[in-house]
């Protein structure tokens, strides 16, 4: 749009407070802005010169100009902030943060179940969150269940069906895990208590339970129950661990929400902490990518919205690194300089600054330029594609390398957390099987790795793919079943060809969508196990081909070469020794017999 297209339409701008949109001439939505006076923002981008290129662009394709009328600065702040957010305008800043974030829910039923979901379903459940990382949200759900034992069934445990005694106790009930509501051993009040107290906890508040376990732990004492008073002690000991892992001020900070901001080029990172009560209850740094001149305040607000309406923020006190026009009158912003909530800020800005670099770090190592949460996220959709029942956040890979038919050897990478583990690599010379058999040597290195795993007490991994398909993966399985651990771990056959995927006894595979994030991992586990088996293997065969040239010497054995190959490296060196060199590590006869044959091949 020129500016003489743009003046004809000048005068039905109104100057209230609103929001403007640009669209391009195939109709699209490129730019969303606020303005305090709408004509005066937008005669802007029209009646001055403008010095910024990417805005010189915007205005060449600007063709039709929308704008929405609001009461306040504020309602349109808040009004931008959802046009962007739901249709990312191609001029605008972009939020590189859509994941779906996992909450901890208290579903809406009589001894309601808590579990992990993403999905937020308004049927009067109760959900806390949205919490940044799965793995924390585990560790929160493993220590609550220590102290609530809750059921996890899905069982219509109506008061009608537990009168008739439609249901059983399961085994949950039997480990502890369970108070057995499905036959009536736990009342509703009971349960609701315990439920109450999970509560207090999810919101970071302990003082009401810690009250409680310590009006117990007196009763028990004044009737000399030491047993139950020594374990309610142990209780409020993990509980003051707990919250002293995550309490990082005075309590009487109170509910604030704290956020710093750095900029890098066309990028900008800004680290969200909120705390309540003196403690970190969410923590999050995400990336935004500028798209014109925006200033470090304008990004800041959008982020600010943004991330206060995920985590569905109520706090009433901002704590910022500068001065910042809150469109929210109810909000106040503080810049502090020093104290408890400068410490805070800090720690914000120590995140930040170690989110950058980490990021920089990530992309030098080609870690496919992804954060923790996004490799989480690759994890759980594995899991999801492969339908495991544990998270795969430790997985191995095994596969055989028999090039030209010699040198059997197998290899095995393991990747943590969606990373190599180095260190938990492993080489195997093949020890049990003669010739080249592919399928028990297959059998012979997993049965080797198990059975070490399980003697050492160590845990075994959560998924294990066997490069081979369904020949491989049979060999395999019938040394897990050995070992008597299947159903412990999950195994799957990767077939070479087609990169098809094998379960136990399934005659139909599974092929993942080429471009899956999932099918992305499998390959690069599949590769690195390549690369790793394929190594050795050519060291190995280099090592026995200079050993089996001294082997080859009529009267010399494998520990006279191996013994002169360990101290000289290589047979060029050995080949050049002198008569009274080779003596000092063989003896005379047999310094003799090198000595003359390596001089006879050479022509002295």
């Amino acid at each position: 749009m020129t500016h003489q297209e743009f003046s004809k339409i000048a005068s039905g701008i109104p100057t209230e407070p609103g929001i403007y949109k640009y669209y391009n001439s195939s109709g699209t939505l490129i730019y969303v802005g606020k303005a305090k006076q709408l004509k005066k923002r937008i005669s802007s981008y029209f009646n001055r010169t403008l010095d910024n290129q990417k805005t010189v662009e915007l205005v060449k394709h600007i063709n039709r100009i929308e704008f929405t009328i609001v009461d306040n600065e504020a309602d349109a702040f808040f009004l931008e902030n959802s046009l962007i957010k739901e249709y990312q305008p191609h001029y605008n800043i972009n939020l590189k943060d859509d994941k779906g974030y996992p909450f901890v829910v208290i579903k809406n039923e009589r001894f309601p179940r808590v579990f992990i979901t993403r999905k937020h379903i308004k049927d009067g459940s109760r959900y806390f969150g949205p919490y940044t990382s799965i793995v924390n949200v585990r560790e929160m759900l493993d220590f609550i269940k220590q102290y609530f034992p809750l059921r996890n069934c899905q069982l219509n445990l109506s008061e009608k069906n537990i009168d008739k005694k439609k249901f059983k106790v399961c085994l949950e009930y039997h480990l502890g895990n369970c108070k057995g509501p499905c036959e009536g051993l736990q009342n509703i009040d009971d349960y609701t208590n315990g439920i109450d107290q999970l509560i207090s906890l999810l919101k970071g508040n302990l003082q009401p339970l810690m009250e409680e376990l310590k009006s117990k732990l007196q009763m028990h004492t004044e009737h000399l129950e030491f047993e139950k008073a020594a374990a309610i002690h142990q209780k409020i000991l993990d509980l003051q661990q707990y919250k002293a892992k995550s309490t990082v001020v005075n309590t009487k900070t109170g509910n604030v929400d704290i956020f710093s901001i750095l900029e890098e080029g066309n990028l900008a990172f800004v680290n969200y902490l909120a705390v309540n009560d003196g403690s970190i209850i969410y923590t999050k740094t995400i990336s935004l990518e500028k798209k014109l001149e925006e200033t470090k305040e304008d990004i800041l607000s959008l982020a600010i919205a943004s991330l206060r309406e995920t985590f569905n923020s109520d706090a009433k006190e901002l704590i910022l690194p500068f001065e910042l026009e809150y469109p929210d009158a109810t909000i106040t912003i503080t810049v502090p300089k020093a104290g408890d909530k400068r410490k805070l800020l800090d720690l914000s800005i120590k995140n930040v600054n170690h989110f950058s670099k980490e990021l920089q770090a990530k992309k030098m190592l080609a870690l496919e330029e992804k954060t923790n949460d996004e490799v989480e996220n690759v994890l759980l959709q594995l899991q999801e594609d492969l339908q495991l029942n544990t998270f795969p956040d430790h997985i191995e890979c095994f596969d055989n390398s028999n090039l030209h038919g010699t040198n059997a050897v197998a290899a095995m990478v393991c990747f943590r957390n969606g990373i190599p583990s180095k260190k938990d690599y492993r080489h195997f010379n093949i020890k049990t099987v003669e010739g080249i058999n592919d399928f028990a040597s297959m059998k012979e290195i997993v049965n080797r790795r198990y059975s070490k795993l399980i003697s050492l007490g160590e845990p075994l991994p959560k998924l294990i793919i066997i490069d081979g398909g369904k020949g491989q993966l049979s060999a395999a399985l019938e040394s897990i079943h050995e070992l008597g651990i299947n159903g412990k771990t999950t195994l799957v056959g990767l077939a070479k060809n087609h990169e098809e995927l094998f379960f136990e006894g399934d005659n139909q595979s599974i092929r993942l969508p080429w471009t899956s994030e999932s099918l992305k991992l499998i390959r690069r586990i599949r590769d690195e196990v390549h690369r790793f088996g394929i190594t050795f293997h050519r060291n190995q065969r280099s090592k026995n081909a200079i050993q089996n040239e001294i082997e080859t010497i009529p009267g010399i054995g494998v520990n006279t070469a191996s013994a002169l190959l360990k101290k000289f490296k290589s047979v060029k060196k050995i080949s050049k020794l002198s008569l009274i060199e080779i003596q000092q590590e063989t003896g005379p006869a047999k310094a003799k017999i090198i000595y003359e044959y390596f001089h006879q091949i050479n022509g002295k």
